[in-house]
């Protein structure tokens, strides 16, 4: 058992967090959308074909906002196919995934869907294959009051009423070889300001982002933030981030040390766009949208293979990944490494929301179940509201193989002001307890609310059988005085403790 000590102080505070860190991803891609969202004829579907089972998952995860329709998917895919009478509309052969894509859901069902899962929609444009008509195009499809071609397009097709999507994706991993349309620097650069301009001609209210490198292993990354923002700065709201890890083999302590290099990845992307704004005698600042994020186990290698050697089919199955308590360690640790810089990350998208990398996994005409990975994001979008707070951590740390001093317990604290509430999420990468003591300063403990605890005995135990094999448990406050709350967590556990607490003035 080792000791750690957490000091809070009700005047160290950093930002408000942001609802729409906490949300998700759906990509034209495996069971993400079909047999996932989307099964027209199972005994839980509405009248259009959306799974209301899943549905009720993605509220009970807290999801707040989706990104859609992709991913690489975007970059080969014309709007105009996913709308209109579902039996005019076309079957595609789909490059990205190499599926057939029916069209069968698109634009009107997808807004259709995001108002029944009460989120926020962001859209992606395909900058790929496509350019700047086609996102001016589908920008007035969806924003415009009718009374011009595209915005009577959409009354025609039943929905009056403008869907007002607020955030717009300029293209998707454009950077990448793998991406239809991938682009250097300069020419992405040059692409997607002038679709921004010309977007935001049409209508001024949204924000754009631009895309940023697609991981920090790319041999541009960097490079590719600076010259992107240098072209766009004057029409972007956002640059967004993507970085999946994996790596489960390396131990467990190594595997969980990652989250440390996504809170310097943030910091580094920070520093490039500060470092264009000044170059660019700017007041305005650019934020992060960290709009692809998760555990991926699964080599680019072998995806690749599984694409290619499939016959092109509906919604093929594959990448379904099935995670472990090990896996929601690191998974937990990521959300928090965001929530830590939330004064400049405002967005970002856990990816996907089925299926695929996914919290919440369906069985075709059957049952919907959660995986480990659920647990720490619907307790932190529940509960992880409010202003940051600049805590203070004393904790034991170990060497991780790149050289890097990693603090044994994983911690962010946020204060919910209404509820007058601090809420502590506490990460154990190690595998012995350990006994946490909050020093409140500032605050006084009114009582300790709750001590939910993510932890199975097996790092490696899944829910893929027993579904309710890995799920939070409460746990018991060891000590409370009046400054102090002293907790005991359990070797490689993810936590939520909530302390009600009075100011001591």
């Amino acid at each position: 058992m080792y000791k750690a000590e957490l000091i809070i102080n009700k005047d160290f505070r950093n930002a408000e967090v942001s609802p729409l860190i906490y949300g998700s991803f759906v990509e034209h891609m495996g069971r993400v959308v079909y047999n996932g969202i989307y099964e027209p004829g199972h005994p839980k579907s509405d009248e259009n074909g959306f799974r209301e089972d899943v549905i009720q998952k993605v509220k009970e995860m807290g999801v707040t906002c989706i990104r859609y329709p992709g991913g690489n998917f975007v970059s080969c895919y014309d709007w105009r196919d996913g709308v209109g009478k579902k039996e005019e509309r076309p079957r595609r052969r789909e490059l990205a995934w190499k599926s057939i894509e029916t069209n069968q859901f698109g634009t009107d069902e997808f807004m259709q869907w995001a108002k029944k899962a009460d989120i926020t929609p962001i859209f992606a444009v395909n900058l790929g294959t496509k350019g700047v008509e086609n996102a001016v195009s589908l920008l007035e499809y969806c924003n415009l009051p009718a009374g011009t071609s595209y915005s009577d397009w959409r009354l025609e097709n039943g929905s009056e009423e403008p869907y007002g999507i607020p955030i717009w994706c300029l293209g998707n991993e454009m950077d990448g070889t793998w991406q239809i349309g991938h682009k250097t620097p300069e020419d992405y650069g040059k692409l997607a300001a002038q679709a921004a301009h010309a977007m935001k001609a049409l209508d001024s209210s949204i924000k754009t982002v631009v895309c940023g490198s697609s991981s920090t292993d790319v041999p541009t990354y960097t490079d590719w933030e600076r010259i992107v923002l240098e072209y766009t700065y004057d029409f972007a709201d956002y640059i967004s981030l993507h970085q999946y890890y994996g790596g489960q083999e390396m131990g467990t302590e190594e595997f969980l040390a990652q989250s440390v290099d996504m809170e310097e990845y943030i910091q580094t992307v920070i520093g490039i766009c500060d470092m264009v704004k000044s170059k660019k005698k700017s007041n305005k600042k650019i934020d992060i949208c960290f709009d692809e994020w998760g555990v991926w186990e699964i080599s680019g290698e072998e995806v690749a293979d599984s694409v290619s050697s499939r016959e092109w089919q509906v919604a093929p199955a594959f990448s379904e990944q099935i995670y472990t308590m090990e896996d929601a360690l690191l998974f937990a640790g990521m959300l928090m490494a965001m929530v830590k810089k939330c004064d400049r990350v405002k967005v970002a998208c856990q990816s996907l929301l089925t299926n695929i990398s996914a919290a919440i996994m369906t069985e075709n005409g059957a049952e919907v179940w959660v995986q480990p990975i659920f647990y720490p994001f619907s307790y932190m979008s529940r509960y992880g509201k409010g202003i940051l707070m600049e805590s203070i951590l004393k904790s034991p740390c170990y060497l991780s193989k790149k050289g890097k001093e990693i603090p044994y317990l994983d911690q962010v604290v946020i204060y919910n002001e209404k509820e007058s509430e601090l809420v502590l999420y506490l990460v154990n990468r190690k595998g012995e307890p350990a006994v946490v003591e909050t020093v409140l300063q500032g605050f006084c403990t009114d009582t300790v609310a709750e001590h939910t605890s993510l932890f199975h005995a097996d790092i490696k135990a899944d829910n893929k059988s027993d579904h309710e094999k890995v799920k939070p448990h409460f746990a018991m406050i060891e000590e409370t005085e009046k400054t102090k709350v002293s907790c005991k967590l359990e070797p490689y556990s993810w936590n939520m403790i909530r302390i009600k607490v009075n100011r001591n003035e």
